[in-house]
């Protein structure tokens, strides 16, 4: 039932595209344990994520090992989407290659109520946001940002539903920032705790 009501979103947001793009765009949906109690949201797919169709994989997926293994779960244990599910792109004209960037107004607008659907459906107990575009349209406040909230759970009513937000920085930002490795692995551990208090998937 779950499986077939998230298709049937997932086509309608194909075709959403097909009108905005006016054409065919390669779109990555969320994957895993429909019925999992918890949810990771990240921003948007990467290059590796289109060629493979599938969330977090890649460089990605080496983020995603270390989160699993932190918390001591596993990836059949998640359900793991993007708030927008096609790759934003920007163009290098000089060389005449696209690497990744942060997804517009205008591709978070035309992709929230998606994100929101498909949480209404998978009913999560623990939504795990990574940065501040899955933050900030979940909790529906532009001005919040990870700076300020990280790392601290957070009641939210969304989608029909109520949940635990738990933001943390988005590994990406890792790469580029390095003192915020210590910040973010603090972060994992303090999440870890809480799964731990709250039952969710701890051995």
């Amino acid at each position: 039932m779950k499986k077939q009501k998230l298709h049937n979103i997932n086509q309608l947001y194909r075709g959403r595209l097909q009108e905005h793009f006016g054409g065919e765009v390669p779109l990555v949906f969320g994957d895993g344990n429909t019925d999992s109690k918890i949810v990771l949201v990240g921003e948007a797919p990467g290059r590796t994520e289109v060629e493979q169709g599938k969330p977090f994989v890649g460089q990605a997926g080496k983020n995603l090992e270390e989160f699993i293994n932190i918390l001591g779960i596993s990836r059949e244990d998640l359900y793991i989407t993007n708030v927008v599910k096609f790759r934003p792109v920007r163009y290098n004209q000089d060389t005449g290659r696209e690497s990744n960037r942060t997804p517009n107004r205008e591709e978070i607008r035309i992709s929230a109520d998606f994100i929101e659907q498909e949480l209404s459906i998978i009913k999560p107990e623990l939504v795990v946001s990574l940065g501040n575009i899955a933050l900030k349209c979940i909790l529906k406040d532009d001005k919040v940002t990870i700076g300020n909230m990280h790392g601290s759970p957070i009641n939210v009513k969304y989608a029909g539903s109520e949940f635990v937000l738990f933001p943390l920085y988005h590994p990406a930002s890792i790469i580029y920032n390095r003192a915020l490795k210590d910040v973010y692995l603090q972060d994992m551990h303090k999440l870890r705790n809480y799964m731990k208090k709250a039952e969710l998937y701890m051995s």
